[in-house]
This record gives structure tokens, C-alpha cells and sequence, in this order.
């Protein structure tokens, strides 16, 4: 079979390093991929706006499996083109459709759906500028802190959580008035949870559903979950309080109502839905839905996976997803993100990288390009390192241990992964 991996971040690179365990696999395209992809498949110049661009690449070089990693094509119906393309509708397309990829692109429609379908979720209002004023009562009317989320994609950044009223009522308007652009149009506004965050990941033909490895990722750029939010600074899988009572829990108040709504709503739903939830008093609630793998728990869930990942992919289209079983490593994987300095705001490319070539560790990809013959960063996030043993606290020490052996101007990353396990 001949696959076409969207995308170009740790992600990308590690469902092309999965895909490539596949005997299945007969070439392999990352679009535009990175510095990691192009060391194990092709890598191909491809816009991920342009589905017409895409969609001839698709044709030209006989793909027959379209794996879109991002969520923006997706939000933006990708899926919709190629199933309403005579030339591409035959092609596997691994991602929602548009509708069903409104579960990630619109906070305010996530919310409906979930209280339409009694799934456990925060509190919450949403206001758009005409009831700007209205929303900053709500604000003074609430206990702290506050929480304001965009509505739309705001590429991770559109959360923010206040103590300060006032603060969060100029953080209203800001966002209403721009600041976020077109995601902050609708601004949703919720009660606040108190508890430890996980991600569950689950893979659905919109009917049946299996359950990928759990993980717990680490968002803040600072050690003891401080400072700015980020796209992920490290993650561990599975989470050690994740237990079978709580995945009980989990399965029968949210995964199944979820997949159950899809299905009421008539909603065509191929692929991932990633789920993440906040254990409070030792039950799940929803934080949000995204539509795809996260970013960097792909890069532990995925190394604990022993199911054949394309196999998995194909079943979603050809009604056998139920007869498939899943397979889990038992080993726990840690993995621990290397950024630029000064992400994630204002930050430098083009730096040199020293990787070493003998590792006991997986090493993916995510802000890399070559220049030349050199590795150079090209991202914020740059490469993520990711360890396995029986032991979660020694697969971190691992991943820690070969951070310090990667070298480039500026680099950081936190050395409190899986401080709070």
C-alpha cells in the first residue's frame, strides 16, 4: 500500500516510524515532513491548505491511504474534498469529516455536543462582541479563577486561565476583539476543575471504537507546570493513576456516549478522537476533544502500540475495526521535548544540531529541516526523546540522560517530566 502522511512534527515522524513497522506498507511520503521523515520515507513539498495540490500528488504517485496528522485540514474537510472527488473518493482517507472535525475546531459546539449526550463536562457560557458586556458580569458573577477558551484553532494558544477578574474581563475583550483573530470570535467561558489531566485516545469508524494506550502530556514551559502554555514540553504513558476503575469510568460515560452521539448525529468519523479529560474527586471529566493524535503523546502512545498501525487504519474502512484486537506494550514510555530558547514566544531557526547516532532511546523529529548535510532547527519544538522500561521514572531518566548529549544553541527542556506521578 502506498501511504501519504500529512504534516511535519513529532507526530508525523512517529506514525511514519510506525507505519514503516507495517509489511503492508509498500512506499511511504511525508508532506512536507522533516529533517526525521526524510531519514526513513520520502519527503514531499506539500502546502496543507492546498487539497487540490494534495489531491494530484495523490493521483500521480498511486496513494491509497491518506493519513492527516494535523487538525487544520481536517477542520478545513479534507476528508469532504477527497470523498467528493471522483479521482480520489477510493482513497483511505484517516481523519473525521468536516462536521465530525468540529469537535476540535469549535469549543462551543464541542460543549452542545457534550451536554446534549450527558457526557461530563465543566460548566460553561460563551459570548461573542455584541455580549461583550454580558460576559464580563458572567466574569464577576464566577469563582475563580477563570477560564476563557477561543472558540476556534488557535494553534494551542487560545486558553487562558485567570484568578483576576479584571484581568480575565480585559482578556475577554481582547480576544473578542482580535486578539486571537478569527478563533476568538465566540469566547467560551468555563467553570473551573481542579485535578490531574490525561488524554485518552481512541480510534473509531464511527460505530465501533478501540482504545489506544492512555498518556499524560505536559503543557507549561515551566518545571513544576509554570509559566506559559506550550504544544507539549514531554509526556508519559500510560499514567499511573489511571486505573481500571477510572478507565471504567471513562469508557462508559465518555467514550461510549461520544461515539454514540457521532453515530446520531450521522456523523462520518474515520480516525482518531482524542479525548482530554480531568480526574476530579476520581471521576472524568471532558477538558476538550481534539481530532486527531496529540502532540508529543503520539511519541509515547504509538511506541507502546505492538498492533500493526496500518492494519488498524484500513479496518476503519472496511467495517473490521470490531475484530481487531489491540495490543499494548506493558513498558511505560517518557518522552522529553528539546525546544528552542525563548519558545514559545519569540525564537531563533537555523541552528545547528548535534544528534548522536548510537541511542538507547527513539529519537522524533519535530522542528527540524537539513541544510546541506546539517541537521538545523526549524520550530519551536525541535526533537522529541522518547525512553521505555518497566519503570516510567526510569525511562525519564533515560530520555533526561540523552538530552544532555543533543547540542544546539539555545536548547531547553524540562527536567520535571512526571513530577506529579
Amino acid at each position: 500500500m502506498n501511504v501519504l502522511i500529512l504534516g511535519s512534527g513529532g507526530r508525523e515522524h512517529t506514525l511514519a516510524w510506525k507505519i514503516l513497522q507495517s509489511p503492508h506498507c509498500s512506499s511511504l511520503f511525508v508532506g512536507p515532513g522533516n529533517a526525521g521523515t526524510a531519514a526513513i520515507a520520502n519527503n514531499v513539498s506539500l502546502s496543507l491548505s492546498d487539497f487540490n495540490q494534495i489531491g494530484d500528488f495523490c493521483i500521480k504517485q498511486s496513494i491509497e491511504m491518506l493519513i492527516v496528522g494535523p487538525e487544520a485540514p481536517l477542520v478545513d474537510g479534507i476528508y469532504d474534498h477527497f470523498k467528493t472527488t471522483d479521482q480520489l473518493k477510493n482513497i483511505k482517507v484517516i481523519g473525521p469529516s468536516k462536521q465530525g472535525a468540529i469537535l476540535e475546531g469549535s469549543k462551543a459546539y464541542a460543549k452542545k455536543f457534550m451536554f446534549k449526550n450527558d457526557i461530563p463536562t465543566a460548566g460553561y457560557a460563551e459570548f461573542t462582541k455584541d455580549t461583550l458586556e454580558e460576559g464580563i458580569a458572567y466574569i464577576h458573577n464566577q469563582k475563580g479563577p477563570i477560564v476563557l477558551k477561543c472558540d476556534g484553532l488557535a494553534a494551542g494558544k487560545g486558553v487562558v486561565i485567570l484568578e483576576d477578574k479584571d484581568q480575565a474581563a480585559q482578556e475577554l475583550s481582547d480576544m473578542l476583539n482580535g486578539k486571537f483573530g478569527g478563533a476568538g470570535h465566540t469566547v467560551v467561558i468555563e467553570d473551573f476543575l481542579s485535578g490531574i489531566e490525561f488524554s485518552v485516545f481512541v480510534l473509531t469508524d464511527g460505530k465501533n471504537y478501540k482504545i489506544l494506550p492512555v498518556a499524560k502530556d505536559y503543557k507549561r514551559i515551566g518545571e513544576g507546570d509554570t509559566g506559559l502554555n506550550t504544544g507539549g514540553m514531554g509526556a508519559v504513558s500510560p499514567p499511573p493513576f489511571v486505573d481500571k476503575d477510572l478507565m471504567t469510568k471513562v469508557i462508559s460515560r465518555i467514550v461510549e456516549p461520544t461515539v454514540q452521539g457521532l453515530q446520531d448525529d450521522h456523523i462520518e468519523y474515520k480516525g482518531i478522537i482524542f479525548i482530554g479529560l480531568i480526574k476530579v474527586n476520581g471521576d472524568p471529566y471532558v477538558i476538550e476533544y481534539n481530532c486527531r493524535l496529540g502532540d508529543p503523546e503520539t511519541e509515547v502512545v504509538l511506541p507502546r502500540l505492538d498492533s500493526d498501525l496500518l492494519e488498524l487504519f484500513q479496518s476503519l474502512h472496511t467495517d473490521s475495526l470490531a475484530t481487531h484486537e489491540i495490543t499494548i506494550n506493558p513498558q511505560a514510555a517518557a518522552t522529553i521535548m528539546l525546544v528552542s530558547g525563548g519558545y514559545p514566544e519569540a525564537y531563533e531557526k537555523g541552528k545547528s544540531m548535534t544528534i548522536p547516532h548510537e541511542t538507547p532511546s527513539q529519537f522524533f523529529h519535530a522542528g527540524t529541516i537539513h541544510k546541506g548535510e546539517e541537521v538545523v532547527t526549524n520550530g519551536g519544538r525541535v526533537l522529541a526523546i522518547t525512553s521505555m522500561h518497566t519503570d516510567f521514572r526510569k525511562a525519564i531518566e533515560q530520555s533526561m540522560k540523552e538530552a544532555e548529549k543533543i547540542s544546539f544553541e539555545g536548547k531547553n527542556y524540562r527536567k520535571d517530566i512526571g513530577f506529579d506521578l
